[in-house]
């Protein structure tokens, strides 16, 4: 009887976040610690919203006390929007992130970018997702166009290991028997990063500046 063996699924997790207006200053130290920790930036844009489309992004929470505060805040001055990929994105941005409240944030998560760039609960420097669901939606509110793959499980998983994956994995194979490294796991893992065709192509230090309202 052979082991069960769950289902193959190939995706690299995608979550949104904002530097908000209050740290809008400080981006470019903050895009490098999103890069430092393994992010890749698969789109960014600089803009403004309006209080209503602050409202829509929002809508979750409509009804909260804070809520006219943060949509007013979130209003008042240019935002960069970015969608990261990685691992575990939305899980691992809430950890870079830190907690909500910069002041406990200082205390609990001193390397934190909301413990370095936050002032309080509202101005906290950065957003980011809460769940997947969010991310999809928020991914789709800020950037309309972007394609958030399926995750393929079953028979599309092994089809799409057997025309995406397997030629190459095959060669870099063939290339270890040849060189036979001291190290055979980093070779091959250093080699795939390198021969990798599926490496998607993006551009460096794009950025969408948009008219302000």
């Amino acid at each position: 009887m052979q082991p069960y063996m769950p289902p193959p699924q190939i995706y690299v997790e995608r979550t949104l976040a904002i530097i908000k207006p209050d740290a809008i200053h400080r981006a470019e130290e903050i895009e490098d610690i999103i890069l430092r920790t393994g992010f890749t930036i698969v789109e960014k844009r600089k803009l403004q919203l309006s209080p209503e489309q602050c409202s829509d992004f929002y809508a979750e929470q409509y009804g909260k006390l804070f809520f006219p505060s943060l949509t007013a805040f979130m209003s008042s001055a240019p935002i960069i929007a970015m969608t990261l990929a990685k691992q575990y994105a939305i899980a691992c941005w809430k950890e870079v992130m830190g907690p909500a409240n910069s002041l406990s944030a200082k205390q609990t998560c001193p390397s934190s970018i909301r413990a370095l760039y936050g002032t309080d609960d509202l101005r906290n420097a950065v957003h980011g997702s809460s769940s997947f669901n969010s991310a999809e939606r928020e991914i789709r509110f800020m950037f309309p166009n972007a394609i958030i793959e399926p995750i393929p499980t079953g028979q599309v998983a092994i089809d799409y290991l057997t025309i995406f994956v397997n030629p190459t994995l095959l060669v870099g194979l063939s290339e270890l028997c040849k060189q036979k490294p001291a190290d055979p796991i980093v070779w091959l893992a250093d080699w795939l990063l390198e021969h990798n065709p599926n490496k998607p192509k993006l551009k460096e230090n794009v950025i969408v500046e948009e008219p302000y309202e």
